[in-house]
């Protein structure tokens, strides 16, 4: 079985070398329970890594790079945001609400940026051991939940994905 790294290189190369026919390009290299790592290259030579967690209409996404903040998504084909951006709060199992203030709602998604900082790894930690994360509206009335089953190891392998973007 090849390592992490290995197959986060091979797919980086494949990404690279075949022509991009939309605005990115992506591959699964990770996959466990309700996750999935991609390791994703747009058509301007940028890379990144991502772990998600997927349903039929609703998404949340942890995108990683060597370059940018750690980036949460929070996507829903009901949404539809004008660039905008609102004060909202998640909180993981029965942890403390983390306040995402100011992020972004952006068409169909909620983007936040974590900060790099003792409080980002902290958070990341939370969704490594934790069950359900819960996305609620400033006033913490829910929105969404999203399962966390398989992100420990998911986190890893992301973390991997990210240190192969060398």
């Amino acid at each position: 079985m090849k390592s992490l790294p290995l197959v986060c290189a091979l797919a980086l190369a494949t990404s690279v070398a075949a022509p991009v026919a939309a605005d990115n390009q992506n591959m699964v290299v990770y996959s466990h329970r309700d996750w999935d790592v991609r390791v994703v290259a747009w058509d301007d030579g940028t890379m990144a890594c991502v772990a998600q967690v997927t349903y039929p209409d609703d998404s949340f996404a942890i995108w990683a790079d060597r370059e940018s903040p750690i980036r949460l998504q929070f996507y829903s084909s009901g949404w539809s945001f004008d660039d905008s951006a609102a004060d909202l709060e998640v909180q993981i199992d029965g942890q403390a609400p983390w306040s995402l203030s100011n992020a972004n709602l952006y068409k169909q998604s909620i983007l936040f940026d974590l900060p790099d900082s003792r409080s980002g790894t902290r958070f990341l930690s939370e969704v490594v051991y934790g069950n359900t994360l819960y996305l609620r509206d400033s006033a913490g009335r829910d929105v969404q939940n999203y399962s966390l089953a398989g992100s420990q190891a998911s986190i890893a392998a992301l973390t991997n994905c990210v240190d192969a973007l060398k």
